[in-house]
């Protein structure tokens, strides 16, 4: 039904780009303000005025978003805080289930429950401007086909955009590398020693269950900080402010978790006390058998695990060019400074659960507003014709 399948290009109002958390979010205030599915016979039917249509187009092949991909065992115990979805709360929480599938169902109820407009798999290639006029349309180009649309949210994350340092003598590592995206479980790694590179949350908590099995070795570039104090909603607040200052400049964002700091857990304690949590400075260098350390000693491994974090996966817009010299883009909220029709939710300080939640209901308001604006302007132009 679109564009490399019949040749046709569909069109909607709006294209929600991923179904995760945010892009959820965005697609229940959609429907909350009349938005209807695209291609619909609904959609062709409403005489009480002009109807509104959106899609949200995901490229995995089920709900979840990036918890599908999430290791089986950090469970609902051990994950970080998950807000609920707006209108429908969680169901009863198992804490010993594996996040990934309790997080799959519930997203996955939650599309059925409301009828959100979902297709899947559709990965989007492009989005570019079918004209110079900001007033004009976007052109949406994916594996299943053309879109046009007056606006697109954003909300494809990071989880498929790790990022791996570049360091002396990578290549020539004899043992097994990968990132935290392809970390399935410690058994793997059970009588060798594990090299943890990264100074997160979750370097700290892979570090804790690698070393249950295993010996472990853990290098930051930075000293961490860690939290004694408690997270409350004024540190969630502030740190987010500040992440969201360095967007609205143009920087690239910061994760949240630079802002605030590691927050000590029991379980984190404990393994501070069996030694865990011994940071080295960054190594110098990597050797087929292990890594030169900053003092120039050499210490051998089997395994190198990148816990370095994730980069927003925004390669699809780049067309529009949104990126400043600094290659961060200037946000105005969610709207993208230079570009109204896009709004990129689940980015800088929308990254977390509560952040996305809020930043859904805020992009859909905004491309509202927009849309007020150009129909406003192209009925006085009417006018004056």
């Amino acid at each position: 039904m679109s564009a490399g399948m019949d040749g046709r290009v569909r069109s909607a109002d709006v294209v929600v780009i991923g179904a995760g958390q945010a892009g959820l979010s965005a697609a229940y205030h959609l429907h909350r303000r009349g938005f209807l599915p695209a291609g619909t016979a609904l959609e062709a039917r409403n005489p009480a005025g002009p109807v509104r249509s959106y899609i949200v187009l995901d490229a995995e092949d089920g709900p979840g978003g990036a918890w599908r991909h999430r290791w089986k065992s950090l469970l609902m115990a051990t994950v970080n805080g998950i807000s609920d979805l707006p209108g429908i709360p969680q169901p009863a929480v198992d804490p010993e289930e594996a996040s990934s599938s309790f997080l799959a169902r519930y997203f996955g109820g939650y599309e059925q429950q409301l009828g959100l407009a979902i297709e899947r798999p559709v990965k989007v290639r492009s989005v570019a401007a079918e004209d110079h006029d900001a007033g004009g349309r976007l052109r949406i180009a994916t594996s299943g086909g053309d879109w046009s649309a007056r606006a697109v949210i954003n909300a494809t994350g990071t989880w498929s955009r790790p990022f791996w340092p570049i360091y002396p003598g990578r290549a020539s590592f004899r043992g097994r590398q990968l990132h935290v995206a392809d970390y399935v479980s410690a058994e793997e790694f059970r009588g060798r020693h594990v090299v943890v590179v990264g100074g997160g949350i979750s370097a700290v908590g892979l570090l804790d269950e690698i070393s249950q099995v295993t010996t472990t070795s853990w290098f930051t570039r930075r000293e961490p900080v860690w939290r004694d104090a408690a997270f409350d909603r004024q540190a969630g607040h502030d740190a987010v402010a500040l992440v969201e200052e360095r967007v609205r400049q143009g920087l690239p964002p910061q994760s949240v978790v630079a802002v605030t700091g590691l927050i000590w857990t029991p379980a984190l304690r404990a393994a501070a006390a069996r030694g865990v949590l011994e940071r080295h400075p960054m190594f110098a260098g990597i050797e087929p058998g292990g890594v030169r350390m900053a003092d120039g000693s050499f210490l051998a491994a089997d395994v190198i695990l990148w816990a370095t974090g994730f980069r927003a996966e925004l390669e699809h817009l780049a067309p529009l060019h949104l990126r400043g010299p600094g290659g961060g883009i200037a946000m105005d909220g969610t709207r993208v400074a230079a570009e109204p029709r896009v709004h990129l939710i689940g980015y800088g300080p929308s990254s977390s659960t509560i952040g996305a939640n809020r930043a859904g209901r805020a992009a859909v308001a905004g491309i509202l507003r927009l849309f007020e604006e150009q129909d406003k302007f192209a009925g006085n132009f009417n006018l004056r014709a």
